[in-house]
């Protein structure tokens, strides 16, 4: 298998990479953190102008129509450097979108005019993608939805809403205005930007897609944090390194030690692990016409990304001693990042469970 990107790929990777080390450092990033809004509307405006909002549109919107092959260099790039802007919840939703053809919206997303998040994880789900009790009931020539939604990512930056509820026909998704939701916005453990969302007969569109539709989004949005996790975690590998060529103990730098070696190599070995699954992740998603196929290989892959996460955002914190949590340090903001990747879109032991069933 091809592990390297073509030209346009990695000319896209190189191009995202240099623009965050140049502009998105850090000390950058910890003043977006920390800010009201927690994210940056000038960064945001840069990923339109780089063309990564409509990367994976259709060109029927002023998109690139990209797969998640051609994220995954985009993604590497935004583990790397930590991004808190709604990018993924945003392109999933607008994955959503497109079997409706909404092209107003559509368009506006990839001019970065507009953010979308993707309502429906619900309490007591733990994961399971058919648990959905929030209703949907028909109103006049709309529709409108009652019930709640936990822990919606980029929610709180989010124009619209794609939202799953149960109608008449089963599970389904509909379009709705923020305006029309009671949002209880919170920073989250990686420091993202995340709503428990409230609806008391908020106004809703209904759109194309179910159960299946849902299915296929979350494994996108599953592929895609694999991807985001070679990224952060090769950085959490280089940053350990340089911390043991540096850091003497007895005269010496620890990195001569035989045992923290050791250690060093398992968690290069994890990392290069990661890579090839979501690799095979990404592959499965836009080359497999199997679904079930599809849905196996990307559970396998968040099944070794979920383990190897933990490995290397543990072992990256404990080779750096005590200073290794503290806020000054960036590999403890990746740490987190890398913990909740693990839980995102379903922990090891769903995906493991997912992964047997098919």
């Amino acid at each position: 298998m091809n592990f390297d990107y073509n030209e346009e790929q990695q000319l896209l990777a190189d191009s995202v990479r240099r623009y965050l080390q140049k502009d998105y450092g850090f000390e950058q990033r910890k003043t977006i953190v920390h800010s009201n809004e927690g994210w940056s509307a000038k960064v945001w405006a840069q990923f339109a102008e780089m063309g990564l909002t409509g990367l994976p549109l259709s060109t029927d919107y002023g998109g690139f129509g990209g797969g998640a092959v051609d994220l995954m260099g985009v993604m590497e790039a935004f583990g790397d450097a930590l991004v808190v802007e709604p990018y993924l919840p945003t392109i999933m939703a607008a994955r959503l979108l497109s079997a409706s053809r909404k092209s107003e919206i559509l368009s506006a997303v990839a001019e970065g005019k507009a953010r979308l998040a993707f309502a429906h994880d619900e309490a007591g789900a733990r994961f399971r993608r058919d648990h959905v009790n929030a209703t949907a009931k028909k109103a006049g020539s709309g529709w409108t939805i009652d019930g709640e939604k936990k822990g919606v990512s980029g929610a709180p930056m989010a124009d619209k809403l794609v939202v799953s509820a149960k109608g008449p026909d089963g599970i389904g998704l509909f379009l709705v205005d923020s305006k029309d939701v009671k949002i209880n916005a919170f920073r989250a453990l990686d420091e993202t930007r995340s709503a428990d969302l409230s609806f008391k007969g908020a106004k809703a569109e209904k759109l194309e897609g179910g159960l299946a539709a849902i299915e296929e989004a979350l494994d996108f949005g599953s592929a895609l944090v694999c991807a985001e996790s070679v990224g952060a975690m090769k950085f959490a590998c280089d940053t350990t390194l340089e911390y043991l060529k540096t850091r003497k103990q007895f005269g010496v730098p620890i990195g001569t030690f035989q045992a923290l070696q050791h250690r060093m190599v398992d968690m290069f070995i994890a990392q290069e692990q990661a890579r090839s699954m979501a690799c095979l992740a990404c592959s499965k998603f836009d080359f497999s016409t199997d679904k079930n196929d599809r849905a196996r290989s990307i559970s396998a892959a968040k099944i070794k990304i979920a383990d190897n996460a933990r490995h290397i955002s543990q072992e990256s914190v404990q080779l750096h001693g005590g200073m290794g949590m503290s806020e000054e340090l960036k590999v403890s903001h990746t740490f987190r990042r890398l913990t909740v990747i693990a839980q995102q879109f379903g922990d090891a032991d769903f995906h493991l469970e997912r992964f047997a069933a098919l």
